[in-house]
């Protein structure tokens, strides 16, 4: 792990941390928040591709300063070996097909041009007859389906394609896939099937889960139980609101949460590729 440059440092309650660029695999090159005095808690912002230019990742510091939350996912091991952007792009150009996703609910999901300049976008079909297109996100289409591919294959060669057609724009798509590379916020299929082989397979109740958590409700009585309706949300089995619906996603730290400490099982086995 090589720190090629040095982008930015900021002050919070634990001392500086620091906006570096490490080198990646093929050239490319991972933009990392981390601790300046140790090299901890180290975090990703973004995966540039080896022909990026260092200007990227000074837009991608400048937004993340700007932003109070400051989000991004933990530093993996196998970060360092894993196609850039930029290289997986490269390899599926030429070879983009449009093609229509459909959720569990029936809902169509297609990308397409619209918009004065015209941009590439992915869009739902409302249903019925004459039915209207809607511009979403790709990652409103991955909680849709609950699955990060086809959408950000998909995705990957549509920005290929179009890179340097001048007459449709695909900065938004490229920038959506850059967000979702580095989101700490991340889908919670797998960690719902877990947690429901977990219950019918061997016998553990959501309420046991939920205090392995340190998720613990007393009652008048003085008795101790775990706070089910916590762990239905994090696993996307209960709207966080009326009228709401389940949430697909749950926070990184979450997931590890309630994969280590919950189910005694490692994060990564309840992680989506």
């Amino acid at each position: 792990m090589t720190t090629t440059t040095s982008h930015d440092r900021y002050l919070t309650q634990d001392g500086f941390r620091e906006l570096v660029l490490l080198a990646g695999a093929a050239g490319s090159r991972l933009l990392i928040d981390r601790r300046e005095a140790d090299c901890g808690d180290a975090r990703v912002l973004a995966h540039l591709a080896a022909d990026e230019p260092d200007a990227n990742a000074d837009r991608v510091c400048r937004e993340y300063l700007a932003d109070p939350s400051r989000g991004a996912r933990r530093l993996r091991r196998r970060d360092f070996s894993a196609s850039p952007e930029g290289r997986r792009e490269l390899l599926a150009r030429g070879t983009f097909r449009p093609a229509v996703l459909t959720d569990a609910g029936g809902r169509r999901y297609t990308l397409r041009v619209s918009g004065k300049p015209a941009e590439l976008r992915w869009h739902r079909e409302t249903r019925g007859r004459g039915g209207t297109l809607r511009c979403l996100s790709a990652r409103d289409v991955i909680g849709a389906l609950e699955s990060y591919e086809p959408v950000c294959a998909l995705t990957r060669a549509a920005v290929a394609r179009y890179r340097s057609d001048r007459g449709v724009s695909v900065a938004a798509l490229s920038l959506e896939l850059r967000r979702i590379e580095s989101s700490p916020i991340v889908l919670n299929r797998r960690l719902r099937e877990a947690v429901l082989d977990a219950v019918s397979a061997r016998g553990v109740s959501f309420s046991a889960i939920a205090m392995a958590c340190g998720r613990v409700k007393h009652d008048r009585r003085g008795n101790d139980s775990g706070e089910t309706s916590w762990l239905a949300r994090r696993v996307g089995l209960l709207p966080c609101g009326p009228g709401a619906r389940p949430n697909p996603w749950v926070h990184t730290d979450t997931l590890a949460l309630i994969a280590r400490d919950g189910l005694g099982i490692a994060p990564r086995e309840v992680e989506l590729p």
